[in-house]
């Protein structure tokens, strides 16, 4: 685990300490069992079904190592936007410190439009789960490097049992391995180096083969032209979730559009 993953773990179990005290996890779970579901593995199939790229747009204000993305942004603007842009699905950022996020920007986002959201964060604890089909949530991000294979199996289990969907996410073949322990068909493959920060989309198509036919592979980061796109499909890589090449339009949508259809 990288310096910072490791202070961003430490974060987020002060975090839920934290949010324990202020709302108790019984409260939640009531809150929790309030909110309907969208289908997000189902959306994604049927871009697949009709030929198309499934794309998970990210509503992502900032980043550590790129700062702050985009001034104007207004998630229930940007997720309407992603969503005439051919979206199949939404990714918020709701982790506050790292990526100035807000639950409340995925909960304007998914109200302002009828795509199903991922809650982007990092989940080390069964709490965040309830927390994320509390504030709205239909899927949540696991990541092996932060996780252990237990860890990740148990936090799934605890998803499944809410209708949350799972996207584990890794970055190497050993996390991959694990990953393909769980039972979600959704495998994010991240092209970016925990370590240097650094960007290639070699790194999905290194381990392709790797990758059982039933699961969907799901590319990750430094997506960024409609070459990438092209060269992606090519190699039968047809779900991508992305965020910065969105961000720093002026119209999100529309550079969604011109890249992927």
């Amino acid at each position: 685990m990288s310096d910072i993953l490791e202070r961003i773990i430490a974060v987020k179990r002060e975090e839920v300490r934290t949010a324990q005290q202020s709302a108790p996890l019984e409260e939640l779970r009531l809150e929790a069992s309030t909110r309907n579901l969208r289908d997000f593995v189902g959306a994604l199939r049927a871009k697949h079904a009709a030929g198309q790229p499934a794309v998970i747009a990210e509503v992502k204000k900032a980043s550590p190592s790129k700062g702050v993305l985009r001034e104007n942004f207004v998630p229930a603007d940007i997720a309407r936007s992603y969503e005439r842009g051919g979206a199949a699905c939404l990714s918020v950022l709701t982790d506050v410190r790292f990526f100035q996020g807000s639950a409340a920007y995925l909960e304007a986002a998914r109200a302002a439009c009828g795509l199903p959201v991922l809650r982007k964060d990092f989940i080390v604890d069964p709490y965040q789960v309830v927390e994320a089909r509390a504030m709205g949530a239909d899927a949540i991000l696991l990541i092996a490097a932060a996780l252990t294979t237990p860890q990740m199996r148990d936090l799934e289990a605890f998803a499944h049992s809410f209708g949350l969907a799972v996207l584990v996410e890794v970055h190497d073949e050993r996390e991959l391995d694990e990953a393909l322990t769980l039972k979600t068909p959704l495998i994010g493959i991240n092209n970016r180096n925990l370590r240097t920060f650094e960007t290639t989309i070699d790194t999905t198509l290194g381990m392709l083969d790797k990758v059982p036919a039933d699961r969907i592979v799901v590319t990750e980061s430094g997506i960024l032209s409609r070459a990438d796109v092209e060269r992606m499909r090519e190699h039968s890589v047809h779900t991508f979730l992305v965020g910065e090449a969105f961000m720093r339009a002026e119209d999100p949508g529309a550079e969604l559009d011109r890249m992927f259809f």
